[in-house]
């Protein structure tokens, strides 16, 4: 018998076992037969939502393998993009800020005149006066030198913490010296410095300064006066620091919900260690090919698996953040107001070693900065931060509308505090034709009631006798708004004091 012909019987042989293997009902039972259990066993047919899936006592069929592996890709694909959203967002803002010129460790972009809605950034104020760098230490360590009297962060390429600069800082608020580390630094550290270990190359740091009486004068010279960042290596001869006013500038600095997320992380992935993230969420990024010295390159059917996953990721996150089901989310029983920080703490956890996570896709998708300085109870320090996307009758705010909200007396903001309104799409101030879409306790021309209180109205035009306490929406956008206290007092934290709800008005 020729070998062909023996290749040929043993396939047809092979081919006749599976196939009365496929049909037999039950097996025989031989010596060493024992019940076995339904829950381990699969059935020949099993009904999903991805529609039936057939096997062969237990082996899948070629067309079910297909399915499962199609669904696997785009399950990591919806993972990578609720998971890596923090390095992607952090990664949209140094491609926006680098747009601008700021990408070189010795410029620093200052709203000298506020920031208003013509940047795109998320959630911003435009009550201080926001100051942002980008830092990378691939060349070394860099030293800080802090202006007083600011609330800075440095966050790393994936948006973890690495330290608080200025009045939440080691330094008081007197400004002072700080040593940035590149990841895996062995060398020498000398004395002198507040030390801040990162595990990235890259790192935003950014502060805030402050209005003092009205004006951003004091905070734009404070900056210019004393913010410097060189190398360690030319402490003796710092090269001169270069200010960019970024005020009315038109650029984005937020992250793609579209594919183009999946590149804003790849380009994480290749600069930065790998070890510089969890080792899950790499696995993830792996999975779906993107990977630490390889080209990310899906053939088209990934791209098409990874363009719906991220249509579906960006949906998720918005289901999160402006509808949220997450227990402790809302500061109130039956309100509207809900917190940024679920959870109480900047690292998103239920408890040790547990991470709530879809309390960190709410916070990264809206917002930008982490710090504990944020999440923790500070009697009369710091900022806290109430965020509302539906009013009283938890109809989402339309833009068309107009609304009212009643702050009760005894506002407990000990420095100042204030609205900000939201563009739903862009997370980002709402353009309309004021300047800056917000209201608070330093617009001059605040009326406040005889009792301390304080009413305040949003529309589309302003009502007759309260222009000075109105804020202005769009007919047809939805927005959102976020309610901050600077300074905020025990009756905010013990919660004898709340904030109305949104009430529709007309």
């Amino acid at each position: 018998m020729c070998e062909s012909t023996r290749t040929t019987l043993a396939t047809a042989f092979t081919l006749v076992l599976l196939s009365g293997f496929a049909h037999a009902q039950t097996p025989p039972k031989l010596k060493m037969t024992t019940p076995i259990p339904d829950a381990i066993e699969t059935p020949d047919t099993v009904e999903t939502r991805l529609g039936t899936l057939r096997f062969s006592d237990g082996f899948p069929d070629k067309a079910t393998t297909a399915t499962l592996y199609d669904n696997l890709d785009f399950m990591r694909g919806v993972d990578v993009f609720l998971n890596a959203m923090p390095g992607a967002s952090v990664e949209a803002l140094r491609v926006g800020l680098a747009s601008q010129g700021v990408d070189d460790n010795q410029t620093v972009m200052i709203f000298e005149d506020l920031m208003d809605s013509r940047s795109l950034f998320l959630t911003p104020n435009s009550e201080s006066v926001y100051n942002l760098m980008w830092l990378d230490t691939k060349a070394g360590p860099l030293v800080i030198e802090s202006p007083p009297n600011i609330l800075g962060i440095v966050d790393n390429h994936w948006f973890q913490y690495v330290g608080d600069i200025g009045n939440a800082g080691p330094d008081g608020g007197k400004g002072g010296k700080y040593l940035l580390l590149p990841p895996g630094y062995e060398g020498e550290v000398p004395d002198g410095y507040f030390v801040l270990r990162s595990s990235t190359y890259g790192n935003l740091y950014f502060w805030r300064g402050f209005l003092e009486n009205g004006t951003t004068a004091t905070a734009v010279e404070n900056t210019r006066k004393f913010a410097r960042v060189y190398p360690l290596s030319a402490a003796d001869n710092p090269p001169p620091m270069k200010f960019i006013d970024g005020s009315g500038r038109e650029f984005n600095t937020i992250h793609a919900n579209n594919y183009h997320f999946y590149e804003e992380v790849d380009d994480i992935v290749q600069y930065e260690p790998a070890e510089a993230y969890h080792p899950e969420v790499l696995g993830q990024l792996a999975a779906i090919g993107i990977v630490k010295g390889k080209p990310f390159s899906p053939d088209a059917r990934m791209k098409a698996i990874l363009t719906d996953a991220a249509a579906v990721g960006n949906a998720t996150s918005r289901a999160i953040m402006f509808d949220t089901r997450m227990e402790g989310a809302y500061y109130y029983p039956d309100s509207a107001w809900f917190t940024g920080f679920v959870g109480g703490n900047h690292e998103f956890l239920l408890q040790p070693g547990v991470r709530n996570l879809d309390a960190r896709v709410l916070f990264h998708y809206y917002a930008t900065g982490i710090t504990p300085a944020m999440a923790m109870k500070r009697v009369g320090i710091g900022s806290q931060y109430a965020v509302a996307t539906v009013d009283s009758k938890k109809l989402p705010l339309d833009g068309s509308r107009r609304y009212k909200v009643h702050l009760p007396p005894g506002i407990p903001a000990r420095d100042f505090w204030s609205f900000v309104v939201y563009d739903n799409q862009t997370r980002s101030m709402l353009q309309t034709d004021q300047q800056f879409p917000s209201i608070g306790s330093q617009k001059t021309s605040l009326v406040v009631n005889a009792d301390s209180s304080v009413d305040i109205w949003f529309g589309p035009t302003a009502p007759e006798g309260h222009e000075s306490n109105w804020v202005q929406t769009v007919p047809g956008k939805g927005w959102n708004v976020v309610l901050r206290l600077y300074g905020p007092l025990e009756a905010w934290f013990d919660k004898t004091w709340q904030p109305g709800e949104l009430e529709r008005i007309d």
